[in-house]
């Protein structure tokens, strides 16, 4: 049987819509739909009820929720029989050993090293990938040459804003996230942070004046050799990490 509770990024003890499909042998499209149709309070939804997303066999980005101790116990109110009683009696058993755990000091500092030593290899892994990415740029910088001559503006615009040590463009926080940058300004978009005016994103009014942002000024050549500006918003430290958070990759 799979493990019933698992610990989400947050360290919080949680089981999720897949686990819950497989032992109670439902379809996994069908716990979503119940989890989408529950008759539960907006706060309660919120408080006990997180959507993620997995990639399936087909490697196609698909949706599921991970849930609390409550929130898994609001959604198989309804599910009936002999067997169904078994797994949750499970479940909550599972919850319940989770929480005397949280009370026990070993148990916590054992929690604490294991979340500093992943958060640990996730910064060497951005290191490595990272080194990667430059010595394959290193690798066919001579190939082109030509091209990076006529693209001048383009690879000043990419040292100076996308590559800067303050600021990271949206695009460089969805390779972290795993996504496209299309797929995390949809996500954004969907969750109220930002909406797009004239042509760039901009933040909601609850998500303003919180350092996540700032807004620069591009200049660039156009074709006919005439000089133009274009304005980009770009993500600080702190809006990065609010993103992460946001989306629980860390």
């Amino acid at each position: 049987m799979a493990e019933l509770v698992i610990q989400n990024s947050n360290g919080n003890d949680v089981t999720t819509s897949l686990i819950v499909a497989q032992v109670f042998e439902k379809e996994h499209k069908n716990v979503v739909r119940d989890i989408e149709n529950l008759s539960c309070s907006e706060s309660f939804n919120r408080l006990n009820f997180e959507r993620i997303t997995y990639r399936d066999s087909r490697n196609r980005e698909q949706t599921a929720y991970e849930m609390t101790k409550d929130g898994f116990s609001f959604l198989v109110m309804g599910y009936t029989g002999a067997k169904a009683g078994e797994f949750k009696e499970r479940f909550i058993s599972e919850f319940n050993k989770r929480e005397m755990m949280l009370k026990d000091d070993d148990y916590i500092l054992m929690r604490s090293q294991q979340i500093l030593q992943k958060r640990v290899e996730a910064a060497e892994q951005r290191v490595k990938a990272l080194e990667a990415d430059n010595a394959a740029k290193e690798e066919t910088i001579e190939i082109q040459k030509k091209e990076l001559a006529q693209a001048a503006p383009k690879v000043q615009y990419v040292d100076t804003v996308l590559q800067s040590v303050n600021t990271y463009a949206t695009n460089l926080i969805a390779k972290e996230m795993g996504m496209s940058a299309e797929t995390l300004n949809k996500r954004l978009k969907e969750k109220g942070v930002q909406y797009r005016q004239s042509g760039i994103w901009v933040l909601t009014s609850k998500y303003q004046n919180k350092g996540y942002t700032k807004t620069r000024t591009h200049t660039y050549t156009r074709s006919d050799g005439s000089q133009s500006t274009a304005m980009l918003t770009v993500w600080t430290e702190q809006g990065r990490a609010f993103l992460h958070s946001l989306f629980k990759t860390r």
